[in-house]
């Protein structure tokens, strides 16, 4: 699949997250309020209902990288999943910015270095808006 293809995902999509992830939990809470929320279903890969082999796959091979399934039952995974996502939420002018030659490897590299880094960086986070908040 091309970064260009990702301009093709189809409403509804389904989003697979990591809901023990402070960042991605961050992303969730902001779909939950988006204007166009219902083009997007939510699934919590870290509930104890949630089986990665009735989707042919790995609860490990889906924690390194996000995925989204879209209408098409198309499979967008890594930086192609956050591109489908945001094609399927409205966004298609600023995904095809993303796919344009040089910027679009740059971006999946750029995101290759935030999932492995993902969970590390979310606690960083809340630890640093706590600090913040007791001081």
């Amino acid at each position: 699949m091309t970064p260009r293809e990702t301009l093709e995902a189809r409403a509804p999509a389904t989003l697979y997250h990591d809901g023990h992830c402070p960042l991605c939990q961050r992303e969730v809470a902001w779909l939950a309020r988006h204007p166009h929320r219902a083009r997007v279903r939510l699934v919590d890969i870290q509930s104890p209902d949630f089986d990665a082999a009735a989707l042919g796959t790995s609860l490990e091979a889906m924690m390194g990288r996000l995925h989204v399934r879209d209408a098409g039952n198309r499979w967008y995974i890594g930086m192609d999943a956050s591109r489908a996502l945001y094609a399927v939420l409205g966004y298609r002018r600023l995904v095809w910015l993303s796919t344009l030659p040089g910027l679009a490897g740059l971006m999946d590299a750029g995101y290759g270095w935030f999932a492995r880094r993902r969970v590390r960086l979310g606690r960083w986070l809340q630890q640093r808006r706590q600090d913040r908040d007791e001081g």
